[in-house]
């Protein structure tokens, strides 16, 4: 399994939780059947909008998912935050 830093994390517009890899791509993730998507267009992996899961555990889905594509997704020093508040940050960080 190789290991890819996680370059960006945030929530869209829209509510949905992504995931910017620094240089993995997942254009098959969708085979996984695990909700995840992969956005080819911002080169990122993104969840639906929560219905009863948290974004924290979205998370650990995007990261579950990316592990059957064989690439394990860590957070580094670098990685960057879009529009989550430091307690999401916290529990995020603790989740990886």
């Amino acid at each position: 399994m190789r290991t890819d830093t996680i370059e960006a994390i945030g929530i869209d517009e829209q509510g949905l939780l992504w995931v910017k890899p620094a240089t993995a791509s997942f254009p098959y993730i969708y085979r996984e059947a695990m909700e995840v998507r992969w956005d080819a267009e911002r080169l990122r992996l993104y969840s639906p909008k929560p219905r009863e899961w948290s974004y924290e555990a979205w998370f650990r889905q995007i990261r579950g998912a990316a592990r059957e594509q064989g690439v394990e997704l860590k957070l580094g020093q670098t990685t960057s935050w879009f529009g989550i508040d430091a307690d999401l940050q916290q529990a995020i960080a603790s989740s990886a």
